[in-house]
């Protein structure tokens, strides 16, 4: 194997896989990225065995075929602190040369029939999707789905494809909030499908989807999905188990309203729970007529009070959150007004944009 590429396209290339490629781990070759040379192109590939990305590298020269697996952090820091053209080559499948300039290494590599092999997409539904609209689902949802949860099915976020209604959902939850994101979709097949994709790929994902109006094809199986964005394939393998039922979860009987300033309260928010508890970030709500008065202690600490001006001309009503998650609810909410819609002091408040249905947030209030 022997090309010659551009520091900037092969940079950029290995910047992508850096972090899939597993760092610590007791299989060596998932430390490495698998590049084949053939007449078709030059093509690299890296997998942490959950996560798969394939994608192809525009070279200027290539002066003989082959493949091999190389260890990715190790090129990527050579190739960031080289210039100009840069020449990769081995005779043996056992030793990689780098030249570069005067700068010439020497890597020890992996032989490439140790790599795992992609994974085969068995059966499954195929749909396409506009690049923007997968990166906006997945960033609407993502902040609320569960990290390193014992409850393995919330360590991912949700696609729910409903035929009969032309709906995709996507839904997060890590049991204390959830967020729900609607869309009316053409969809060419008639069977509901629910699949369960990993918060690391989902976060991964976002990195390949620049340009919004790109059509992506989406291939769901049985056991994984793959998302096509132009030449570059990612795969994930899909999180097996039951998703808990998210419409059972957002609940309907909230006759209490309120509606607030985002912005105004998210400050709000932040400057009050500077003096909470760390784990909890727990804050407290004292509702009046078109009044918040917001306050959080600490008995190490001292307390801190704010007080938030909003509509409001229910009865009077207490209640305590953990302030970083309705922080990021806020956040995630395309409005400057936000509306709540709360039951009492221990029923789950819900959060809607004032301008649309389709996004919605559910957060589970505190003892306090």
């Amino acid at each position: 194997m022997k090309i010659t590429v551009s520091k900037e396209k092969l940079q950029a290339k290995l910047s992508n896989i850096q972090s899939i490629v597993e760092k610590k781990t007791t299989m060596q070759i998932l430390s490495h990225f698998l590049i084949n040379v053939s007449g078709e192109g030059v093509d690299i590939s890296a997998t942490d065995l959950e996560t798969a990305i394939k994608e192809p590298l525009e070279v200027d020269k290539v002066d003989a075929e082959g493949s091999l697996c190389i260890p990715a952090r190790k090129l990527f820091e050579i190739v960031r602190e080289v210039d100009g053209e840069i020449s990769l080559s081995s005779d043996d499948g056992e030793w990689l040369k780098v030249k570069a300039g005067a700068s010439n290494f020497r890597l020890a590599c992996l032989d490439a029939e140790e790599f795992p092999k992609w994974p085969h997409m068995e059966g499954g539904e195929k749909i396409v999707l506009k690049a923007g609209d997968i990166l906006h689902m997945i960033e609407k949802t993502l902040y609320s789905a569960g990290e390193s949860d014992t409850r393995y099915t919330l360590n991912g976020i949700l696609f729910n494809i409903v035929p009969d209604k032309g709906s995709f959902i996507v839904v997060g939850t890590d049991g204390h909030r959830l967020a729900a994101i609607f869309n009316k979709i053409e969809l060419p097949f008639k069977d509901e499908i629910k699949v369960i994709v990993p918060r690391k790929a989902a976060s991964e994902l976002r990195r390949f989807l620049g340009d919004p109006d790109a059509e992506i094809a989406v291939h769901i199986g049985k056991n994984h999905i793959q998302f096509d964005i132009g030449d570059i394939k990612f795969l994930t393998r899909l999180i097996e188990g039951t998703y808990p039922n998210y419409e059972q979860v957002i609940p309907e009987g909230n006759e209490k309203k309120l509606i607030i300033d985002k912005n105004m309260f998210i400050k709000a928010l932040r400057r009050t729970s500077v003096m909470s508890r760390e784990k909890s970030n727990a804050v407290k709500f004292d509702i009046t007529e078109n009044l918040i008065t917001v306050t959080a202690s600490n008995p190490d600490l001292g307390e801190a009070k704010d007080e938030i001006d909003v509509e409001y001309s229910g009865e009077e009503l207490s209640l305590g959150f953990n302030a970083r998650y309705l922080i990021d609810a806020l956040s995630a909410i395309g409005s400057d007004r936000v509306t709540f819609e709360l039951k009492d002091s221990l029923s789950p408040t819900l959060l809607k944009e004032e301008t649309s249905e389709d996004y919605l947030c559910v957060v589970m209030p505190m003892r306090i």
